[in-house]
């Protein structure tokens, strides 16, 4: 991010105090876009630390750029957004995102354990599916489902959110059964070790319409790239190296 005395002077000022990007945080920060030109600057002062990770990523989503962030007083942190309008710049910023390539490279580390890096986290993994009640690390299945519930639960809060309907709390919760573990398990050859169905519910604390909650719903799942891609079936393309 820029150093404090490369940042303009803003257009417009708003407070978010104790608020998070899920709490009607960005609801206030779109009704101060508002008043803010194209290419100008708002300023964001927050005292809730998620926001320091969290606004970032939905400034990447949306297309406008975080220029910096500085520390005020009374536990104030101060958040400098260039809101981008401009049609060229946005379609610079879909070209890119069309075109972009997620990574991860994954490290055995010892007996059952594998560490996965992605970015700047690294993220411990366990078996590929474990039934323990303890294990040092989820497993591969439970990250793909936590993976899917969480693509779910932020996509629609940021739907509702664009719509301005401010959500108080929000879960979604998940669960999946094996059409056959036992071939994963090397005890029977026929069958298929693959989940054989997601279902969950979602829940929802607002005051919101439930025809326009359902309405976000529907778009939520039609337009997730995690919930989408297992519907499609997108083919597996992995080459071994030896070394």
């Amino acid at each position: 991010m820029s150093p404090a005395d490369e940042i303009p002077p803003p257009d417009a000022v708003c407070d978010g105090g104790d608020l998070d990007c899920g709490s009607g945080l960005l609801l206030i920060i779109r009704n101060a876009m508002q008043d803010v030109p194209p290419h100008g600057v708002l300023e964001v002062q927050s005292r809730e630390s998620s926001v320091r990770e969290d606004l970032p990523a939905w400034c990447r989503l949306v297309g406008h750029s975080m220029l910096g962030v500085n520390d005020g007083d009374n536990r104030y942190a101060h958040f400098f957004i260039r809101k981008k309008s401009d049609d060229a710049d946005l379609a610079k910023d879909f070209n890119q995102a069309r075109d972009y390539k997620w990574r991860v490279r994954v490290r055995w580390d010892e007996g059952m354990q594998a560490k996965a890096f992605v970015r700047n986290h690294t993220i411990e993994v366990g078996q590929p599916a474990s039934f323990d009640t303890e294990d040092p690390a989820p497993s591969a299945i439970e990250y793909l489902l936590s993976a899917v519930a969480a693509d779910l639960a932020v996509g629609f809060q940021w739907r509702a959110s664009k719509s301005r309907i401010e959500i108080a709390h929000l879960e979604v919760s998940l669960s999946a059964k094996a059409e056959n573990i036992l071939v994963f398990l090397g005890v029977e050859d026929e069958g298929h070790p693959g989940l054989a169905k997601i279902e969950g519910k979602l829940f929802v604390d607002t005051t919101a319409d439930e025809d326009e909650l359902q309405s976000i719903w529907s778009e939520t799942v039609r337009r997730s790239p995690l919930v989408q891609t297992l519907l499609k079936g997108a083919p597996v393309e992995v080459e071994m190296i030896t070394t």
